[in-house]
């Protein structure tokens, strides 16, 4: 019997692999990874961690965060607010679509300053650096809940409080001159600090090149341990997160109670159910999921 030609075999060979893995892979493999996932404790996963309100309707899922804000991005005030989302798509914050993180590490403390004719809206160059975006948020949430919403290198106005600082020579020597990269002139009333080392400081010039300057944070008066919590004021990793600590739901009882007529205990008692612990006992950190908590508050308190 006549043998096949090698180059013959070799792709027969080659073509069994193909087929017996295509059928191992892309057939039995994921007909049992569905099968696995049909079972009670696991589907509920599967299918997406759907949450159902009490008519049986889809809100959300427990996995990814909401915002609670009305259409102009204010805090809807019956409501627990989520932690802020660096994922905003077309439909808004907490886009799976573009799920992923500001990239903005803790060096990142100046703005890039609007062209004062276009203004922060008008300026698509223009951008708040971390600290201020940590500061503004801060501000804002320690009104919305009465507390003290200074930090630390955040001036009273919210912004970042930071100098540039130029020495005569150069990194060292005499200060000759101190500038509120943050601040832009017209805008403040009066730089943060009135001077630094016996220099006037200065308000930030639209266009002026302040890269000879030494960034300078200064830390201030604000209290070592702010009111508000630091995942109130920064966006998780994947943007996406629908859990906020159990010290940022704490600050947000007595509000919520007072808009929905209930105790601050009945409250805190709802916020205790949806409190996740650490997982094992000892990976992570005590967690609340907004998402599920809000659902719960309009079932148990709904909204008058």
């Amino acid at each position: 019997m006549a043998r096949l030609p090698r180059w013959i075999s070799q792709h027969l060979a080659a073509l069994r692999a193909v087929l017996v893995f295509t059928v191992l892979t892309g057939i039995i493999y994921p007909l049992a990874v569905l099968a696995v996932a049909q079972i009670p404790g696991l589907n509920d996963r599967a299918e997406g961690s759907l949450i159902y309100d009490a008519e049986g309707n889809v809100v959300g899922s427990s996995l990814i965060g909401q915002s609670f804000t009305d259409d102009d991005g204010e805090a809807l005030l019956p409501y627990f607010q989520s932690r802020p989302s660096a994922a905003a798509g077309e439909e808004g914050d907490y886009d799976p679509l573009v799920s992923g993180a500001s990239n903005l590490g803790p060096e990142n403390v100046v703005d890039a300053l609007p062209d004062p004719a276009l203004g922060w809206d008008g300026d698509e160059n223009a951008s708040k650096s971390l600290l201020t975006q940590v500061c503004e948020r801060s501000l804002q949430i320690g009104e919305r809940e009465g507390v003290d919403g200074s930090r630390p290198y955040c001036t009273d106005t919210g912004v970042g409080a930071v100098l540039g600082v130029f020495y005569s020579e150069g990194t060292s020597g005499e200060v000759t001159r101190a500038v509120s990269l943050n601040e832009e002139c017209g805008t403040a009333q009066a730089p943060f600090l009135a001077e630094y080392e016996g220099v006037q400081v200065e308000c930030a010039e639209y266009g002026e090149d302040y890269a000879a300057a030494i960034i300078t944070p200064i830390e201030g008066d604000a209290p070592e341990e702010p009111a508000v919590p630091a995942d109130a004021v920064t966006a998780s990793g994947s943007g996406l997160d629908p859990h906020i600590s159990p010290e940022y739901a704490d600050l947000q009882v007595e509000r919520i109670a007072a808009e929905r007529d209930a105790s601050t205990e009945d409250i805190e008692a709802l916020v205790e159910e949806h409190t996740a612990g650490r997982f094992l006992g000892f990976m992570g950190e005590p967690a609340v999921n907004v998402v599920e908590l809000n659902l719960a508050l309009d079932e148990e308190y709904p909204v008058s």
